[in-house]
Order: structure tokens, then C-alpha cells, then sequence
């Protein structure tokens, strides 16, 4: 876990806050790019029933904010968290928000290549290859495309990464009492790694959680720990994605957003341990 200056992970055990206390925040934003579903209202659409889930390809946008240095060598993933993050963010001044990245490995396209090069006998790595391959990467680059000096986390909780970035967001909405936003991504592994790890195609999902209801709100999230059992999702197609994706366990969330129903969900995370998250429309 990185923490930027002026912000401390010991805030998020506060002694006046009791163990397993609900988590309550308002969500004014959602990103999201995944297979077959490019952004948000693309994916509100077939989250709500009204068209089909196609499986394609995930798009990912071109990152217009970087420096044209900087977006020359932005991997699949940078371009998948900022896509996101700008998306679930957007008409806000996003150098101001605190930030969460939580994803469950780094870039699988670099890794793959640099385990490539570390086979041959020229073991001479790129730096570009290097830095784009580091687990915080896409926050580096969120800070250079945004200008942003706001507190920011970046986690790693392998199938746990969505549950664990969630509760850090939340933690710092309730604590900190600041607008804060999760950024929760993955990516694919070329062979041979794909047979270990066989994430499908990258993805992501974005959340902007405020302190207050603002005009802008959608709903009111509350979670918690739970010992019950995870649910699927509502549409037998899109558990596969759920499944494989460990971003992609928010879909039952974002079911709920998307049909601005009031519901509660529960969600995997951690062995023997899931999240209670409970959602009430604005």
C-alpha cells in the first residue's frame, strides 16, 4: 500500500469508530469499461434489461490528458484506470479528489514482456517497460494527467482488490470527511501466465463517493462484513465477467445503481468473509 503525505492509514482505526461499524457514503459517480460494455451508460443499459450483453473486446480511450510524452507510453491498464477515474469523476475538479487504486496485479502485458526479456540472454530492461509494469503505476499517472497533490491509496488484495479498495474509500469519506474516489481495475495476462491467471480482458469500475447528498447523487451506499454467502448477479450472462474479473465483483452493486433499486447485495472478499453492502436510491 502506497499513502501519500498528509494522510495516514492508521485514521482508518479510529478508536471512536466500533469494529465492523456500517460504512455509509453517498455515490455521485460511476465509471466503468469491461467486455462488452464501453462506459457506464452502455452498461446501465444492459444492467437495467434493455438491451443485451454482447460479449466483445473491452475499448479503452485514448488518454487526451497526458502530456503527448506520457500518453505515448501509457499501457492498457493506465489507459483503463484513467478512463474510468475521469469517467465516474467527470464535471468535478478531480486534482482535489483523494484517490483509491485497487487493483489485484500490475500490468500483465508488461510483466509478460519483461519476463520475456529476462529469458534471452540481452536482460537489459526498458525503463519505460519497468515503470509502466509497478503496481501503482496508474497512480502516477492519474497524478501527472490531473495535477492532483490529494491524498492517495493504492492497494492490492488479489480477488479481494474491490472489497478492500470499497472499504479504504469508504473508511476515508467517513473519517476523513472527504470526497473520495476508487478506482478498482485488472488486467489480462498473455500465455503462459493467462493459464495461471486467467483473467479475461481488462476492466474496471469507478465509484465517487461524497460525505453528503449532493444534487448529482444516485444512491447511498452502507457496507459491512458479513460471514453470508456471496449472491450472483441478476443476469446469468454477466457471471462469467463477475467470476473471472476480480474488479467485476461489483456487478451486483451496479445492478442495483443501474435499476435505482433499493436492495442489499452481498459481495466476496476475503475467504470466509464477504461484504454486506446495502444501497438505497436517492
Amino acid at each position: 500500500m502506497s499513502t501519500a503525505p498528509g494522510h495516514s492509514p492508521a485514521s482508518l482505526h479510529d478508536e471512536s469508530v466500533p469494529v465492523n461499524a456500517p460504512l455509509s457514503a453517498w455515490i455521485t459517480g460511476v465509471g466503468l469499461i469491461a467486455p462488452g460494455m464501453p462506459d457506464w451508460p452502455g452498461a446501465r443499459a444492459v444492467l437495467r434489461g434493455k438491451a443485451p450483453w454482447v460479449s466483445a473486446p473491452s475499448v479503452l480511450p485514448a488518454p487526451a490528458m497526458l502530456p503527448p510524452a506520457e500518453r505515448r507510453r501509457a499501457s492498457r491498464v493506465i489507459k483503463l484506470a484513467l478512463g474510468i477515474g475521469l469517467e465516474a469523476a467527470a464535471g468535478t475538479d478531480v486534482s482535489t479528489l483523494a484517490t483509491v487504486f485497487s487493483a489485484s496485479g500490475a500490468d500483465g502485458h508488461n510483466c509478460h514482456a519483461l519476463c520475456e526479456q529476462l529469458a534471452t540472454d540481452d536482460r537489459h530492461i526498458s525503463p519505460t517497460r519497468f515503470h509502466n509494469s509497478v503496481h501503482n503505476a496508474p497512480a502516477g499517472y492519474w497524478g501527472i494527467a490531473t495535477k492532483s497533490m490529494a491524498p492517495c491509496q493504492v492497494l492490492c488484495a488479489f480477488d479481494g482488490s474491490f472489497g478492500a479498495g470499497l472499504i479504504d474509500a469508504l473508511g476515508q469519506v467517513v473519517l476523513d470527511r472527504q470526497a473520495t474516489l476508487l478506482l478498482a481495475y485488472d488486467s489480462e495476462y498473455p500465455e503462459p501466465l493467462h493459464a495461471t491467471r486467467p483473467v479475461p480482458d481488462c476492466a474496471g469500475v469507478a465509484l465517487l463517493l461524497e460525505t453528503g447528498r449532493t444534487p448529482q447523487a444516485l444512491a447511498r451506499i452502507t457496507v459491512q462484513t458479513t460471514d453470508a454467502p456471496a449472491r450472483p448477479t441478476d443476469l446469468a450472462s454477466l457471471e462469467p465477467l463477475r467470476a473471472a474479473i476480480p474488479a467485476m465483483r461489483s456487478l451486483p452493486l451496479l445492478e442495483r445503481l443501474a435499476q435505482g433499486r433499493g436492495d442489499e447485495v452481498c459481495i466476496e472478499f476475503l475467504p470466509g468473509l464477504q461484504l454486506a453492502v446495502r444501497i438505497e436510491p436517492a
